[in-house]
């Protein structure tokens, strides 16, 4: 197998730093090697096409991390479950059982991944000192791959708690970030104020520029795939961190830098002629608009028009509708949802994983849908009285006789007869991060800083419906509804949509989380705070599932309310639902929070 395409210059430097794992210099096999086999770091970091090449090989490395992070954050929360197939370690994870040895539970290959991380860091720093790069390089560059240990870090924190060594130099050992002595142990919230404070200082938050005039050398056309996406999402990160910590303004002050693209100071691009179509090159349009029922082009749950009553019509195919979103090659459409995707090529290095965790035909079929997840789809009303969530007929299916997760094997199966188009060629992507996401933690954020109402329309059925106090009367002056500019950024809003006089505010089509899946909006009931953050908390379940943010949701709900009973609840659902023995002996184990954490060994 290849190891990288060789498009430009800086992808030869990175298929040798992949390939002989150089900037990784704990591998005790590399060291291992003889000398002649090497090339010293000054044959490395030689100019911008090196340094490039050096975070394309730090981006290969964290690919292989793909599986554990998805074991790890969806089979440890309740909407995944294990099947006949699935060895020892996998069930271990599944009902909190872990024992020595068991490789996904294994902090090393985090390790591995910032450990090469720092030594980029490291030698940035040096080739800007020696004038190779140019200062703006630097912060480009030096800032991504800041970013991204800072997110390997989170990953770190939410899996192992309180024993993790916070690591920001090149170790000559994997062995040594274990050593107490050397690096000690910090506490999760001690570990979440060094990656706030690391993070918000780094020099250039937005995305690689692109464009006719500003081309950086990543953002590129390599194998059929344009790099804009691979890269982590630097405002994403610091809302998310800020969320965790609790500064919940800052907190949505990050995500609305995604959410309103045009204030990153790219042009505006309405090409296609929607309202909600703007913003910048980058973002292009993060608003969550509702359905386009004429055509369907769009990311929406919907039926054929005109025949909204019959569930055959339901749009169900990989160019249309919300399932495409998974599927779909990168349009408009697809940049318009996606912030973060790293794809396989079945012809290079590493191997998409996912069929052969999930797919029953050409893989192993390890890992399925649990019966809670499959409750709460069926659980939701559609608006037009359908009892089910379509969202997740297009998240798992039933073939050959077996729940099957899907969201991972769109590009893997026929679009019609969900067979393999070529069981040799196993095609697909690893998702990271979307704009559905992004909404979901702003609204939990904003409901979290007394902006309740705000929540619910990003949740509901958005904010033009929910700041009208008579939606759908037709001939009014909406100057002053269907808006939130009377509240201060990040929480100032314009969703007018009127004739006389005539509006369209920037997110008058924003049709909330719910109104884009077509089912009707969660009731708030009791404490609305605690209410609308539930109903978030569920939201995110039946929208992102399987797509790595399960676990970590359920963590920081729990630590916020100091009620371990939320963990543990769903963890128990989920193995009484299907049947496993030791549900209760789990649920007791989760309510003590230290057993949240895997052992650091």
């Amino acid at each position: 197998m290849k190891s990288i395409s060789i498009k430009k210059k800086f992808f030869v430097s990175a298929m040798v730093l992949v390939g002989l794992g150089l900037g990784i210099s704990s591998c005790k096999k590399v060291l291992d090697k003889q000398p002649e086999t090497f090339l010293t770091t000054g044959q490395v970091y030689r100019d911008i096409y090196d340094a490039d090449a050096a975070i394309i090989g730090v981006y290969g490395k964290f690919m292989g991390l793909a599986k554990q992070y998805i074991v790890l954050n969806e089979l440890r929360a309740d909407l995944m479950q294990v099947t006949d197939n699935a060895d020892s370690y996998m069930r271990e994870i599944n009902q909190h059982t872990v024992t020595t040895g068991n490789p996904y539970a294994d902090p090393t290959p985090f390790y591995a991944v910032i450990n090469s991380c720092n030594d980029v860091l490291k030698n940035l720093k040096i080739m800007l000192a020696d004038n190779k790069i140019k200062q703006g390089e630097y912060d480009q560059r030096y800032s991504d791959i800041g970013a991204l240990r800072s997110w390997i870090y989170l990953q770190l924190g939410i899996h192992w708690g309180d024993q993790v060594r916070y690591v920001t130099s090149p170790l000559e050992t994997l062995a040594s970030a274990k050593d107490v002595a050397n690096y000690p142990v910090v506490t999760f919230d001690q570990l979440l104020d060094s990656l706030v404070n690391f993070t918000s200082t780094l020099p250039y938050t937005r995305p690689y520029p692109m464009g006719a005039t500003i081309n950086t050398g990543l953002v590129t056309n390599v194998d059929g795939s344009n790099t804009r996406r691979f890269f982590i999402d630097k405002f994403a990160l610091l809302g998310d961190l800020n969320l965790w910590k609790g500064n919940y303004n800052k907190a949505a002050t990050y995500y609305r830098s995604i959410m309103e693209p045009v204030l990153n100071g790219y042009d505006v691009d309405n090409a296609n002629g929607l309202y909600n179509i703007g913003g910048d090159q980058y973002y292009q349009q993060s608003r969550q608009a509702f359905a386009s029922v004429a055509d369907n082009r769009d990311l929406c749950v919907g039926y054929i028009r005109f025949k909204e009553a019959d569930q055959g019509s339901l749009i169900d195919n990989n160019t249309q509708g919300w399932r495409s979103m998974f599927a779909r090659g990168q349009d408009n459409l697809w940049m318009q949802q996606w912030l973060w995707v790293l794809p396989f090529n079945s012809n290079f290095a590493p191997e998409n994983p996912f069929v052969n965790m999930f797919s029953n035909s050409g893989g192993s079929y390890l890992l399925k849908p649990s019966k809670e997840a499959m409750d709460k789809w069926n659980s939701q009303t559609q608006a037009n009285g359908f009892p089910f969530d379509a969202r997740g007929n297009f998240t798992y299916r039933t073939l050959n006789g077996q729940p099957v997760i899907v969201k991972y094997l769109y590009n893997y199966l026929d679009a019609s007869s969900f067979v393999p188009t070529n069981p040799l060629q196993k095609p697909g992507q690893w998702f990271l991060n979307r704009v559905s996401n992004v909404h979901l933690h702003f609204a939990e954020a904003a409901n979290r800083d007394g902006k309740r109402k705000l929540a619910a329309a990003l949740l509901n059925q958005g904010i033009s419906t929910t700041f009208d106090p008579t939606p759908g009367v037709t001939g009014r002056d909406v100057t002053n509804i269907m808006n939130t500019l009377s509240e201060p950024y990040p929480y100032n809003f314009d969703a007018r949509n009127g004739e006389t006089p005539r509006y369209r505010g920037d997110w008058h089509r924003n049709a909330g989380i719910r109104g884009c899946a077509r089912v009707n909006p969660a009731a708030i009931v009791g404490d609305s705070t605690l209410s609308i953050e539930s109903s978030l908390l569920n939201e995110g379940a039946l929208e992102l599932a399987y797509e790595g943010h399960r676990w970590s949701d359920l963590v920081r709900i729990s630590i916020r309310r100091n009620d371990p009973a939320i963990l543990a609840n769903a963890v128990f659902n989920k193995l009484s639902k299907d049947g496993n023995p030791a549900a209760a002996a789990t649920r007791t184990k989760l309510l003590d929070r230290k057993n949240w954490y895997l052992p650091f060994k």
